[in-house]
């Protein structure tokens, strides 16, 4: 264990912040890359969209969300930053080896080790930014932290339809790998590690617990699972949509590959930013007297994206289909600031780092894994009948995921002021 240092300034805390969501927009352009140079993988290596939803989403979640456990762990127990700078360098490292891929499996395996380097990224950020920021700034802070998946998704999106057009899809790979990595000693040599449990009432406990007693502590409070099925629902939908709108755009509009990329781009950034602050923004105001917002919130915008998803996907020009998407978009991502903060608050200080782990274990199984394979082969199903336009209705079949999760945090938003910690 490193030596942790005081309460930081209020400018260090917004350093520290900065360059979190600098290494989680990496985070997301090395994952969700592959979704706009889909088209170009597709017709190089001769892929069926079910192939492309393995590649894109199991590949992935395969072992990153079973290696963020025992991570999580290790993060609750040492250096955080350390293990950070370490997953960042793997994940970036494997991204551009992508580029050197010349099948399916080899692509495949290559995403596998993005998985595992991403499986150190996310979690011990979560704990990290509870240690640097107090309870009633905790949901805005993480919405912050998780600007890096609009702006990570975009950048990806825009820069790997730009480089594939330039040059060609494995470049692009390669490009963004390689600049992961220059990130890394930045992040280490700046970045201090802070006192576990600095801002909360009963303090920080320099214990590391098991994982048996971790699992007994989140046993007792169904809202933590609640919260977790409920979110790994709306990533079905989420992911599955971040991996094929650029291929409906392209497939449904007619367009090009680097208009496709621009255009999804500026939806995710504008909509996606949005959203997320809104949500973490909501939660701060509401939660600290109602619990229960912390679950509500996220539900409430899940209901309605539902018609303007409808509307936007079924939209005769790309035009109306643009401007309609970025509300839904920007409410998909309003659950990221609510639902985050609530895990922080539901296990003592010592236990964060791996109750976000299982939080995300179950999320991104179930969300990467399922959500963007789902949707692929709905649409390879419904192939014969509508032709191209089969991902147009695979992706109006998916928001049945965002009803479900609505439902489910409606349930969970009854327990969480008899589970919050303390």
């Amino acid at each position: 264990m490193e030596t942790e240092t005081p309460r930081p300034s209020n400018a260090y805390r917004a350093y520290v912040l900065c360059i979190l969501v600098l290494v989680y927009t990496f985070n997301f352009i090395d994952r969700q890359i592959v979704g706009i140079l889909a088209i170009p993988i597709k017709e190089d290596l001769g892929l069926t969209d079910t192939q492309l939803g393995l590649m894109g989403g199991l590949a992935f979640a395969l072992l990153y969300t079973t290696l963020a456990i025992p991570i999580a762990m290790a993060a609750d127990r040492m250096s955080r930053t350390w293990i950070m700078t370490g997953a960042l360098v793997v994940w970036s490292g494997m991204t551009a080896v992508c580029g050197l891929a010349t099948n399916f499996w080899q692509l495949f395996l290559a995403r596998v080790g993005v998985g595992i380097g991403e499986a150190g990224g996310v979690a011990p950020a979560y704990s990290l930014i509870s240690d640097f920021f107090p309870p009633n700034q905790r949901a805005r802070a993480l919405s912050v932290y998780s600007f890096g998946i609009p702006i990570g998704s975009a950048l990806g999106i825009v820069f790997g339809g730009i480089i594939a057009t330039l040059v060609d899809w494995r470049f692009a790979f390669i490009v963004v790998g390689a600049a992961g990595i220059l990130v890394a000693p930045i992040f280490r040599a700046t970045v201090r590690e802070p006192v576990r449990g600095a801002f909360d009432a009963k303090g920080s406990d320099s214990s590391a617990p098991s994982l048996k007693e971790i699992m007994r502590v989140l046993l007792k409070k169904p809202s933590f699972w609640g919260l977790s099925l409920a979110a790994s629902c709306s990533s079905m939908m989420g992911y599955g949509l971040f991996f094929w709108l650029p291929s409906f755009f392209v497939r449904s509009y007619d367009v090009t590959l680097l208009t496709a990329s621009l255009v999804y781009g500026a939806i995710l950034l504008v909509g996606g930013i949005a959203g997320t602050w809104l949500g973490g923004s909501l939660a701060d105001r509401f939660g600290e007297t109602n619990r229960s917002a912390y679950a509500r919130i996220p539900a409430f915008a899940f209901l309605a994206t539902v018609p303007f998803y409808l509307v936007g996907v079924l939209s005769p020009t790309l035009t109306i289909s643009v401007l309609v998407m970025v509300v839904p978009t920007a409410l998909g991502l309003a659950w990221l600031g609510p639902v985050i903060s609530a895990v922080q608050h539901l296990v003592p200080p010592n236990m964060r780092a791996t109750a976000s782990a299982i939080f995300l274990f179950v999320n991104n199984l179930i969300g990467i894994g399922i959500g963007t394979l789902a949707i692929g082969a709905i649409s390879d199903g419904l192939q014969d009948r509508f032709g191209d336009e089969s991902l147009r209705y695979a992706i109006l079949a998916g928001t049945t995921f965002y009803l479900l999760a609505a439902s489910i945090f409606l349930l969970s938003a009854r327990r969480l002021e008899q589970d919050w910690e303390g």
